[in-house]
């Protein structure tokens, strides 16, 4: 029997806001220093997009590669991303367990990071995310679980 389809939490009517304030404002972060851009969101899906450089790597016999933990951080930003659009204003989430498979070399150039969220429940997320080069070849794929939980619980820590 199929899933049902990923509902969007009351956060995602105001996604294009918070992210702007979390990802564009004034101040160093990720995004900003590695230039990674958001190029979709739907309800349990996103898109990010990165022109890796080969300053993000090292030298190989075949050429410059990007480093894994960079492959990993663009994953992690699309299944971040994905699973935000389903969290209502009082949710927030953690990475419990992250995992990627790196199936060919990345190269520098136009990447592409597709994440979506799996199955969602009151606790948890279950999210995966694929990442293509400018022509779609798939280079890693990842999957992650997002603990849920409500934003009062981390104040109290």
């Amino acid at each position: 029997m199929p899933e049902p389809p990923i509902a969007a939490g009351s956060r995602f009517a105001g996604v294009a806001e918070d992210f702007a304030e979390t990802r564009g404002a004034g101040g160093p972060n990720l995004w900003r220093t590695l230039g990674f851009r958001r190029t979709g969101w739907e309800p349990g899906g996103s898109t990010v997009e990165w022109d890796a450089t080969v300053d993000y790597g090292f030298q190989t016999p075949g050429g410059p590669v990007i480093q894994g933990g960079l492959v990993t951080a663009i994953l992690d930003s699309a299944m971040g991303g994905a699973c935000y659009t389903t969290l209502n204003h009082d949710e927030l989430f953690l990475t419990a367990d992250l995992r990627v498979e790196f199936f060919r070399p990345t190269r520098p150039g136009r990447l592409r990071a597709v994440g979506r969220v799996l199955r969602r429940t009151r606790k948890v997320a279950f999210c995966a995310a694929s990442l293509h080069d400018a022509d779609g070849v798939t280079l890693a794929e990842s999957r992650c679980t997002q603990v849920v939980l409500l934003q009062e619980f981390l104040k109290e820590r």
